[in-house]
């Protein structure tokens, strides 16, 4: 097939329809898929990194309707090259160090490939073992490479879940801890609604936003999130001292505090919270403690890390993305629980259809009891074979070489007086910004903006952006899984010459 780039987009009729499964069809046009998408990885850096499509561009290239008779797969893919892919943005591009990585890579595609031809329902136990029996072992694998405590295994009353994203896994979370505390409280005699009430949640103002959006679905007032405030002067990271004295207001105030989430690695600017000494105070009062450490578990596999998890033995359930930077393709979050029981007495249903001896007789773990849909792919697949086709030790190094990279980045930054940086770096991310003018008097807001905006226009890159104590930051995430030393360097003389150009219009 000719390359992504290059080949045209006129098609021609071939349709002739396939068959719902024939083996012979299958194989002849899964191999013309697998050399579209390679041809794709191919030629992927010679596309615009973030899409340049207006808003509505698809409606005007597509039909209104469903074709009524088949078409071919040449038609397809056709469309697929001429129109989908044009609207894009290319998170396995090596010059995407937008938001945080979405990684990808030759066993994951394999995983994904094996668990879709599989196409397996692994709900319960009894609708395949194997999909249940790997899930805990992988888990397990993943949870000792952590060095997660003992607690947090399958041998003991807690065990490790996939995910959808971490998102579910804070929500899911939540929901075990608020109805853990309903329960303790109706056994004391206390009214269910006087309780819902004062349920009261704890968080950093760097947690991301999906800590809120849980509480919104398991329905906490408002009013009784509390998102305290993290700055600067301790690197973005939540003070205990601020988290004790908001707890001791609340209880003072008859409210019921029942969960906090702290973070390894906030969105923002990879912040690490002092999970001890917030898990400390959080058992104090009684709180469920869960750790999110999305984005930087994964390095903490890594020994000269694993120290940002100390103090996670004091945590109720902790969570980290692998498809953000373990090589594992989307989506599969891992979130392990120290009590199971509390998850599946908050989650579990017991329809008719579903009983079957095995789980009546507890014999085994149901998974649709650990997570908010019924339904769940056979997601272990992929990421047992990444870490049996690359080994612990291919994958410190990938998150490693990340790593020297924005080590590398940042010395160039800061080695370039027009610039500076923000935050410290603790993984593999940089944030800074283009100095403000002399007489600047938004403090470099606009010029920031107008220089991210350039670059991302421009194609060659994609980066984001925060704000930082008010001040408008720019952020390089490292972690594509095709980006080397020489993608940064080519990003840096991007912005360097963009900038450049910006300062002199003004």
């Amino acid at each position: 097939m000719a390359g992504l780039a290059r080949a045209s987009c006129e098609r021609e009729a071939t349709g002739s329809g396939l068959k719902p499964l024939d083996v012979d069809e299958f194989r002849a046009t899964a191999h013309r898929m697998v050399d579209f998408i390679a041809d794709y990885y191919r030629d992927i850096e010679t596309f615009p990194v973030r899409s340049q499509v207006k808003p509505g561009y698809l409606k005007q290239l597509l039909p209104e309707t469903a074709p009524e008779d088949p078409e071919g797969l040449d038609d397809v893919l056709t469309d697929v090259q001429c129109n989908i892919i044009p609207g894009l943005t290319h998170w396995q591009s090596p010059n995407f160090f937008a938001y945080f990585p979405s990684n990808s890579s030759t066993a994951g595609f394999l995983g994904e490939m094996l668990s879709g031809g599989l196409n397996v329902n692994g709900f319960s136990w009894i609708n395949s073992p194997a999909a249940t029996e790997l899930e805990v072992i992988v888990l397990d694998w993943l949870g000792k490479l952590l060095k997660l405590p003992e607690e947090f295994l399958s041998s003991g009353e807690g065990g490790g879940v996939i995910q959808g994203t971490a998102s579910e896994a804070v929500l899911v979370s939540i929901l075990a801890a608020k109805n853990h505390v309903l329960e303790m409280s109706l056994k004391k005699g206390l009214s269910k609604w006087s309780i819902l009430s004062t349920l009261t949640v704890y968080t950093s103002d760097q947690a991301h936003s999906s800590v809120e959006k849980a509480c919104t679905i398991a329905g906490i007032d408002p009013q009784n999130l509390r998102v305290l405030p993290a700055n600067g002067s301790t690197n973005y990271a939540l003070p205990p001292e601020i988290f004790s004295k908001a707890l001791a207001d609340d209880v003072a105030a008859g409210l019921l505090p029942f969960f906090l989430c702290a973070t390894v690695g906030t969105t923002s600017s990879t912040a690490v919270d002092p999970i001890l000494a917030l898990g400390t105070i959080a058992k104090e009062y009684g709180l469920w403690f869960h750790v999110d450490a999305a984005y930087a578990g994964s390095a903490c596999i890594c020994p000269e890390y694993r120290h940002h998890l100390d103090g996670v033995e004091l945590a109720d359930s902790f969570s980290m993305n692998a498809h953000k930077w373990l090589l594992t393709n989307f989506e599969c979050a891992a979130l392990w629980v120290k009590n199971s029981n509390l998850l599946v007495t908050a989650l579990s249903t017991q329809a008719e259809y579903l009983r079957n001896k095995a789980s009546e007789m507890r014999m085994v773990v149901d998974f649709k009891d650990w997570q908010i849909p019924l339904g769940r792919r056979f997601r272990s697949l992929k990421l047992w074979m990444i870490l049996r086709l690359y080994g612990a030790s291919g994958l410190r190094a990938y998150i490693r070489n990340h790593i020297e990279i924005a080590k590398h980045l940042e010395d160039l930054i800061r080695a370039d007086d027009r610039f500076e940086i923000l935050a410290p770096r603790t993984f593999a991310l940089v944030c800074f910004r283009l100095k403000p003018l002399v007489g600047d008097l938004d403090n470099g807001y606009r010029s920031n903006a107008e220089l991210q905006e350039a670059v991302n226009s421009s194609g060659s890159i994609f980066f984001t952006h925060t704000v930082l104590s008010g001040v408008y930051t720019l952020r390089i995430a490292v972690g594509a899984p095709l980006t080397e030393m020489r993608h940064v360097d080519k990003a840096w003389e991007v912005i360097k010459e963009h900038a450049e150009s910006l300062q002199l219009k003004r």
